[in-house]
């Protein structure tokens, strides 16, 4: 989910929450309003009915009752009750009116009760020919009918309000992220091929400002990087081949110019002709694989069938190490062909799997080695296995480190540089090296290449 998408989601529910706190307040407090009042008019029936009941006078009986016809509705269902308590703690109960009603009133005096939407308030009075409880009972039909009105009104605004909260929630998060979206388009456009473009500076001291000068001021390291590793190259291919050329060209006239082959000058000269032609192929691995990719394009990639690619390697280890002892295992191919292709370049690939079967075969003594290809998880494995010296454990996680060596290999010529090299040209294909050693036993080193998916 986008920081965007987020934004909006979070914007939403905040707003939604206070909506619905607000909508849930004023229904409360309507709630208790409408009910209090309707209590409060019951209330003002049980004192008059109370003063009526207290009047022996016939002229001040018939005012009260005609101020209450005058200036008091008649409530819904209305109802009055005069209870004496003595009756009602003989254990006789009152029709109408709620048991629970009567024992509140007798403990706290006057109380207000509720049953089956039917409204009670009641009070005990002190009468000179005794005490007498009056409770007045009605409904409330249209405080009900306002109070559902207003939970209708009140749900239909809430959705209403998620619903415009939504959208305005959109509009704001996306013109928010809108320069973030412009950044990320601009970033997306730059290569190593144009890295003099910068994006374009935002006014202000925002966050975004900061991104975009943060970003300008990356492109502009890398410019220079990019700048001395372009001239680097171009020095290097000059000046490191010249002389290579010249060595290896004296080198063979000097051999046609000599007596015997077996001759010691014959010999000599033959290992600085093969020292030569090693060094330049070292030298043209690395070029190459600093200038494959260089610009930001894939160049010379293609499609690439792992069982062809192990014959090549075969046949590159055979060329360098005539009497290797490596076989190829095609036991575990899959029978589906397309899960053997890969996309990448197949001369630097032969050159990755190629260094790891010369390591195989040179630190195994020629022992026999295996190159087995086969499928699995979506990718093509190629695991090389031999049965030489092995790693030691405190260096395995060193091995693929530019110019380090294993501390048991001072016997054997090497540089260093051929499994970080394969490392690099598996990374560059988006694929992964594994590797398994025991000091003593062997080394089984495993090449992960994702299977094209076309």
């Amino acid at each position: 989910m986008t920081i965007q998408k987020k934004v909006a989601l979070l914007f939403m529910g905040l707003t939604v929450s206070v909506i619905l706190a607000l909508s849930g307040a004023v229904f409360y407090f309507v709630h208790q309003f409408t009910f209090d009042d309707f209590y409060k008019r019951l209330e003002t029936r049980v004192n008059i009915s109370s003063q009526i009941h207290h009047l022996n006078d016939r002229d001040s009986l018939g005012m009260y009752k005609e101020i209450r016809q005058r200036y008091l509705e008649r409530l819904i269902d209305e109802k009055q009750y005069v209870i004496k308590p003595e009756v009602y703690t003989q254990g006789k109960t009152v029709k109408g009116v709620p048991r629970k009603l009567i024992d509140n009133i007798l403990s706290g005096g006057k109380s207000r009760f509720k049953a089956n939407n039917i409204f009670y308030a009641g009070n005990i009075f002190r009468f000179p020919e005794g005490d007498a409880i009056i409770v007045v009972s009605a409904t409330n039909p249209s405080g009900l009918s306002e109070l559902n009105d207003l939970e209708q009104v009140l749900i239909i605004s809430c959705l209403a309000s998620i619903l415009i909260v939504y959208i305005i929630g959109r509009s704001f998060s996306y013109h928010t992220f809108k320069p973030v979206r412009k950044i990320i388009k601009k970033v997306n456009t730059i290569t190593a091929s144009n890295l003099h473009l910068r994006l374009e500076a935002y006014d202000g001291k925002d966050e975004i400002a900061e991104l975009t000068e943060t970003f300008n001021n990356m492109l502009d390291r890398l410019e220079t990087a990019f700048e001395t590793q372009n001239n680097f190259i171009s020095n290097a291919s000059h000046e490191l081949r010249t002389p290579l050329a010249i060595i290896k060209g004296e080198a063979e006239l000097t051999l046609k110019n000599i007596g015997k082959p077996g001759a010691d000058l014959h010999k000599s000269l033959s290992e600085i002709l093969q020292g030569t032609q090693s060094l330049q192929d070292i030298i043209t691995s690395l070029l190459g694989l600093a200038q494959s990719g260089f610009d930001g394009k894939k160049q010379n990639w293609e499609q690439v069938r792992a069982d062809e690619l192990a014959f090549m390697v075969k046949e590159a280890v055979d060329h360098i190490i005539p009497a290797n002892n490596l076989s190829i295992d095609f036991s575990a191919l899959p029978d589906d062909v397309d899960k053997l292709v890969t996309l990448g370049n197949i001369n630097l690939l032969k050159l990755a799997i190629s260094n790891i079967g010369l390591n195989a075969c040179k630190y195994s003594e020629n022992k026999p080695v295996t190159l087995k290809v086969y499928a699995e998880n979506k990718s093509i494995i190629f695991s090389v296995k031999d049965q030489g010296i092995g790693i030691p454990d405190e260096d395995v996680q060193h091995i693929f480190e530019p110019f380090f060596r294993a501390s048991n290999t001072g016997k054997y010529d090497g540089h260093g540089v051929g499994l970080p090299l394969a490392l690099n040209i598996v990374r560059l294909h988006k694929g992964n090296i594994g590797i398994i050693s025991k000091e003593g036993e062997g080394t089984e080193i495993r090449v992960l290449l994702p299977v094209y998916k076309g």
